[in-house]
């Protein structure tokens, strides 16, 4: 599930903004500024000046009652993704190890150095800017608050990500909540309906349980329905999921008799939350992908929640495992020009500083629409480059209020807003112990599809997120701030996030090894069975990795050969 946001080795069009208000304040976030291919990207004053654990990420204290993290181990998926971690670590130990330049230290980028660094290599792992995580950054504001990118949840149908999490020895830093996805009902405000998976019950039983037990969003004759155009999905298997793609999940619906209605109750919320995008956009190969994962497995949709900052509670922990293998971790290495040799491969990497970065081979881990800025214009018109073209980042807001009270009508648990601007949001100060506040609520949000906001001004968008706040909480919140007071708030606008999922994309996603020798890609806009989302860009880096450690002999050779073309020129 794609509920983030991006943040990237180097800016498209527009940069990304964060800004910062405190209500009743004269003083402001201080900003700094550099330029990427030409383009102001303005960051906020780095909240640590070199890679180093802060002392608080080791002493967090546990405040919210979660529950017991669920059996994950015996699903064939963790299996299958534990099988591929542990093949990094028993192939045989290389004479030399690579040395791979890996641009980006997102997910994608900070999974293929780990991988790679398991496996013997030695990868040098670059980042535009002097924050960890990419797509699940986040900073700390001068009252010593963190605010992210995105709204980041960890699904039990995350094999990769668990596996992560389990080899880095922080599965105790995943905070799990019931089983449960709750939703608001917006013709009735303050009030939720819920599904809720019980633990007795395999899969996919449970989930129709679930379904079945709910009678509040669906009616009976809708569920039946719905439930009989799902049919066709079920019994063909991948092979009819694959064949949807060209279709839109409005479009597949109408097809498959079912009525507008479960559209408006469930289509809407699951795509606004899966892509950022409306279901009459959205492809529907999305949706049964995610139908599939969640249901097949029996703690599949169960969520959690990390338990404090991503760049110091998860990033970190991969930086110091690849530096104790020898890696190296380098912030503020922008990436400025790929140079080729005569014959069209990787002559080096030019970076923002103008040093020269030359490597074994070479990784680009950045979004899409970064990698096709950078594209050398020899490759732009190879067909696996020029494929890319319909793969462009959707955009994406969130928003963090803190309010000056504790709200009351709200979970321990993500929220599907079901809000014609929102999407999803959850009282963090209950949810995460590191932003645990007895006294006061910090709600994150995340308005989407926002096209048309991502360019409006953040009180505009406060505005806005006010008076649909005061329809979720109608005793509590009101627009004109009578009732809760807004104390200060953050907003971070991401022009270009995931991938936009529409219909006929999956043949555009290219694979991670490229067909320029010695070049490779990771992200979660690459081939690899999951979405969008932190499980597909793990994934993808362990793909990138994999590919890299099976070409290793052509890569020694294309080393050895380069540098006896160099000694020759010298």
């Amino acid at each position: 599930m794609s509920i983030v946001g991006l943040v990237s080795a180097v800016c498209p069009s527009g940069g990304i903004k964060k800004r910062y208000f405190s209500k009743g304040l004269d003083n402001f976030q201080g900003f700094t500024s550099s330029e990427c291919l030409g383009i102001q990207l303005q960051v906020p004053v780095p909240f640590y000046s070199g890679i180093r654990p802060s002392p608080r990420a080791t002493s967090l204290q546990a405040v919210c009652k979660d529950c017991p993290r669920p059996e994950l181990e015996g699903a064939v998926n963790f299996l299958e993704a534990a099988q591929m971690s542990a093949s990094f670590c028993s192939s045989p130990r290389p004479e030399k190890g690579l040395e791979v330049v890996v641009v980006g230290a997102g997910l994608a980028g900070l999974s293929t150095a780990k991988y790679l660094a398991d496996a013997g290599h030695k990868p040098i792992l670059l980042e535009a800017r002097d924050v960890l995580g990419g797509k699940v950054a986040a900073w700390k504001d001068k009252d010593g608050d963190w605010y992210e990118t995105g709204l980041h949840i960890f699904f039990g149908a995350y094999p990769n990500v668990q596996n992560l999490f389990g080899e880095l020895g922080i599965n105790d830093r995943l905070q799990w909540k019931e089983h449960s996805m709750i939703f608001a009902m917006p013709n009735k405000p303050g009030e939720f309906s819920r599904f809720d998976f019980p633990e007795v019950l395999p899969a996919p039983l449970n989930g129709i349980w679930a379904i079945l037990r709910n009678n509040e969003m669906l009616t009976w004759p809708e569920k039946v329905r719905f439930a009989l155009g799902l049919l066709p999905a079920m019994v063909g298997g991948q092979a009819y999921v694959e064949a949807q793609d060209g279709l839109t999940v409005t479009e597949w619906m109408r097809r498959q008799g079912v009525p507008d209605r479960v559209n408006d109750e469930v289509s809407i919320a699951m795509s606004k939350a899966l892509n950022f995008i409306n279901p009459d956009e959205l492809s529907m190969q999305c949706i049964l992908i995610v139908l599939n994962r969640f249901l097949q497995e029996k703690h599949g949709s169960k969520m959690a929640f990390l338990d404090g900052n991503p760049p110091e509670r998860l990033c970190m922990p991969v930086v110091d495992h690849i530096q104790s293998l020898g890696g190296r971790v380098q912030l503020n290495s922008r990436l400025q020009k790929i140079e080729l040799n005569p014959d069209g491969t990787v002559k080096h990497f030019v970076l923002g500083n103008g040093n020269i970065i030359t490597g074994d081979a070479y990784v680009v881990a950045a979004p899409v629409d970064i990698l096709k800025l950078l594209l050398p214009q020899e490759w732009r018109e190879i067909l696996y480059f020029k494929k890319l073209d319909k793969l462009v980042g959707v955009p994406v807001i969130n928003v963090h209020i803190w309010f000056d009270r504790k709200l009351k009508n709200t979970y321990d648990h993500l929220l599907f807003s079901r809000s014609p601007l929102l999407s999803v949001y959850a009282d963090m100060s209950v949810t995460c112990k590191e932003y645990y506040d007895p006294n006061r609520s910090m709600l994150e949000l995340v308005i989407a599809p926002a096209e048309e906001w991502i360019s409006r001004s953040d009180s505009e968008i406060i505005e806005a997120t006010m008076k649909e706040l005061a329809k979720l909480f109608p005793n509590e919140i009101a627009a004109d701030q009578s009732k809760a007071k807004i104390l200060k708030y953050h907003v971070v606008k991401t022009p270009r996030s995931v991938y936009k999922t529409i219909p006929d994309c999956e043949p555009c996603r290219p694979l991670q090894r490229s067909p320029i020798e010695g070049f490779y890609l990771a992200g979660d806009y690459t081939k690899q069975k999951y979405l969008a989302s932190m499980e597909g860009a793990v994934l993808s880096g362990k793909l990138c990795a994999q590919s890299i450690v099976q070409d290793y002999e052509l890569l020694v050779r294309r080393s050895k050969k380069a540098s006896t073309a160099e000694m020759t020129v010298v």
